[in-house]
């Protein structure tokens, strides 16, 4: 997490102010719900409320201060809150343990980024679902292992990319719902020492779901099933980006990132103009992906606890979710001012000569009674004429006896209609965005 690649939005949730803020509030709903069923004084409770810092910010430092001495990040902030609070401080964590208070601001956490994210997500569909009928009936050449294969329109790139995306956010919702849980059980996660309606209480004042089984953390595949999402928005990202590059390049120039004036695409080369944000989206992409395999690997902890996920989660929790952010809105910037160039388009269709009709040419042979086989056979060696000698198809395919057998010149032509291969694009787009 580098200021770089940081919108404060996102930062902010990972601030310590906003952690020991998220932490007072555990304590003092569970104070709360002891005080309703008569462990501790009411009095008590509304003074945990009364005379605790409404900001944390002032008091990171000296929370720092005490734990360099106690070794105990939970101990410390309790000792700053009993600074405040006095007395009734004694009433603070009643039957708990750190995990209750780390595990559940997790949850927390976890959930501000996840709905900060999808508002991100909101967004960014917008911007595809815009661009893809803007685009709709702009017809460009399709690629098949990067070779010109037959004819799309640029707004169907755009409508797969709002299909998935729409895909990814149904995932992090069902991510976000599942990793916000909360356990406020004691040692070992058994409530010998907290009723479980403690729990109940805080989970709802947190809005959050009750976990049914914690033992002393909660269990960490809810933490593996969110970063695992993150990985895959974020691959998705990449792929969006990789389109985008390969539309850039010189040879293609179908598309191109916005080049604001005063821009310099190279400290060297004066003519370039570089597709600097989707590269960068690439490399974000990898680093959320870090974030999944660890998180994977946190899920097996020795039996009630251990901390081996702790050091983890501080790390990748602020880092992939920061960073996700940052990628997000970096991607809907770009495509809401990406350049398209239908000319270009245009003259990447023309290149091959009409290759890019040949399977209409095979089908129409085969309807007309020639086998697969020969079909094949009858289009593929005029197709290589126009390969190897630059030769035009449709001509070719005049000349060929074997063809003009069975198809009329006329005939032939009617299959170089590229309005046939764009006749189902309403029907494509009426499914994605119904």
């Amino acid at each position: 997490m580098i200021p770089r690649y940081t919108r404060p939005e996102m930062s902010q949730i990972w601030e310590p102010a906003n952690k020991f803020k998220i932490w007072f509030e555990i304590e003092a709903h569970a104070c709360d719900a002891l005080a309703e069923l008569g462990v501790i004084p009411k009095e008590d409770a509304k003074n945990i409320w009364k005379k605790a810092p409404k900001d944390w910010a002032p008091y990171v430092e000296r929370i720092d201060e005490i734990e360099a001495v106690t070794k105990h990040d939970v101990i410390a902030f309790l000792t700053c809150l009993a600074e405040h609070v006095g007395d009734s401080s004694r009433f603070v964590h009643q039957g708990m343990t750190s995990s209750d208070v780390l595990d559940t601001c997790l949850a927390v956490q976890l959930k501000q980024a996840g709905e900060l994210l999808l508002d991100d997500m909101d967004r960014l569909l917008e911007v595809l679902k815009c661009r893809a009928y803007e685009t709709k009936d702009m017809v460009c050449m399709g690629r098949s292992h990067g070779i010109h294969a037959e004819p799309v329109t640029f707004g169907l790139k755009f409508a797969r990319f709002y299909a998935e995306m729409k895909r990814n956010r149904k995932r992090l919702e069902m991510a976000v719902k599942d990793v916000a849980s909360c356990a406020i059980s004691g040692a070992v996660g058994t409530f010998a020492n907290i009723d479980p309606k403690v729990e109940e209480y805080v989970a709802e004042k947190l809005g959050l779901s009750v976990e049914p089984v914690s033992t002393q953390v909660i269990p960490r595949d809810r933490h593996a099933y969110f970063f695992a999402t993150l990985g895959v928005i974020a691959s998705s990202i990449e792929n969006i980006a990789i389109e985008i590059r390969h539309s850039q390049r010189t040879e293609v120039l179908e598309a191109e990132e916005f080049f604001s004036k005063g821009q310099k695409g190279s400290s060297a080369m004066p003519h370039k103009r570089n597709p600097i944000l989707t590269e960068n989206l690439t490399g974000l992409a990898r680093l959320v992906r870090m974030s999944v395999v660890p998180a994977m690997e946190n899920v097996a902890l020795w039996h009630e606890r251990d901390i081996s996920h702790s050091s983890v989660e501080r790390g990748i929790a602020p880092d992939a979710t920061v960073t996700l952010d940052f990628a997000l809105n970096r991607l809907i910037g770009c495509l809401d001012k990406l350049l398209v160039y239908p000319e270009n388009m245009q003259k990447n269709i023309d290149r091959l000569g009409g290759l890019i009709f040949s399977q209409r040419v095979l089908l129409a042979l085969t309807q007309a009674g020639t086998s697969r086989e020969d079909a094949y056979k009858y289009v593929q060696r005029n197709a290589m004429k126009v390969w190897e000698e630059g030769k035009n198809f449709l001509e070719e395919l005049k000349a060929d006896e074997d063809v003009t057998a069975k198809l009329s010149p006329q005939e032939l032509e009617e299959k170089f209609d590229i309005s046939y291969h764009t006749k189902n694009v309403d029907y494509i787009f009426e499914r994605v965005f119904a």
